[in-house]
């Protein structure tokens, strides 16, 4: 059984298998409409989400399944053990979706299952929405094997899941983080990413996306901490820090880039409103293609 929490287990061959899945599922949904007819997803959210529910749901409609969403705070994983209730939960479906505050739990539910458990989004890690991104890329490019990315924010979730797929494809990932978010810090990852001279790190973002075919950005604050009276003062010192890396046009004078951005935006902050709709944008595009990487996903790993 094969749960997907990050790309740890897999290599670039199987990373890819999933992408070019993702893409034909586009382009061909007639073939998969019946593909997890009779299977059932759970669906936990201890973080809010729009993108990542919506997909999985719709992924699973479409494909002849159905999917069950389970708000954390309505369910007795508030009260009891982690291990218990996934054992549980695990009994009645084919596949559980969680999306959670920390790693450390999702691992407690991957031990407990008896069906794959697929990371919707942790501290650490959030391989479904790479998984959207690099079916953007090769969409876009019709290779990944030598595409050259620059991720410009904080060093985070997001961050480390673009590091880790990228390296493992081929893609030359240029990261500009000025901070570095440390709940999501796995220094295992970087060393191997690395040895693979795929991965480097600057602070000069005008020399990093010269020649970058995308530049990708997200959130500087967590979107549960943003407005968080308790978080105003680190927000504040993060604005600060950051508001020079802002993805736009100064900052992206003579660079052809595409623009990415996983979503929720903070307009203005991150990324200006004009860049948003400037007509190297991809994000709605990327932001679709959720769906397409969310049903690769369950295609894979319920063996279809």
């Amino acid at each position: 059984m094969m749960h997907l929490i990050n790309f740890k287990g897999l290599s670039g061959q199987q990373i890819m298998e999933i992408v070019d899945m993702g893409i034909d599922v586009k382009h061909n949904p007639e073939k998969y409409r019946d593909s997890l007819r009779g299977k059932s997803l759970a669906m936990i959210f201890q973080k809010t989400s729009t993108r990542t529910r919506v997909s999985f749901e719709v992924a699973m409609t479409q494909l002849g399944g159905h999917a069950i969403y389970l708000d954390w705070r309505a369910t007795n994983f508030t009260l009891a053990d982690i291990y218990d209730e996934t054992k549980y939960l695990s009994r009645n479906v084919d596949c559980i979706l969680a999306r959670l505050l920390r790693n450390s739990d999702l691992q407690v539910m991957a031990r407990a299952s008896r069906v794959p458990v697929i990371n919707g989004c942790d501290e650490k890690y959030h391989p479904t929405q790479v998984i959207a991104d690099l079916i953007t890329m090769k969409e876009r490019k019709g290779a990944l094997r030598g595409v050259k990315l620059v991720y410009v924010g904080v060093h985070n979730n997001v961050c480390n899941s673009l590091i880790e797929a990228c390296t493992k494809v081929g893609i030359q990932i240029t990261t500009v983080t000025p901070i570095f978010n440390e709940p999501s810090r796995d220094d295992d990852l970087l060393e191997e990413a690395r040895r693979t001279g795929l991965w480097r790190t600057t602070l000069d973002l005008r020399e990093a996306v010269k020649d970058a075919d995308f530049v990708y950005t997200d959130t500087w604050v967590d979107m549960e901490f943003f407005l968080d009276p308790k978080y105003a003062e680190e927000r504040e010192r993060r604005m600060r820090i950051m508001m020079p890396y802002q993805i736009n046009r100064e900052n992206l004078a003579g660079s052809s880039a595409l623009i990415m951005h996983d979503m929720p935006i903070h307009r203005g902050y991150e990324i200006s409103e004009e860049m948003i709709e400037d007509p190297r944008s991809i994000i709605y595009e990327q932001s679709e293609n959720r769906l397409y990487s969310a049903k690769a996903i369950l295609l894979k790993l319920l063996g279809e």
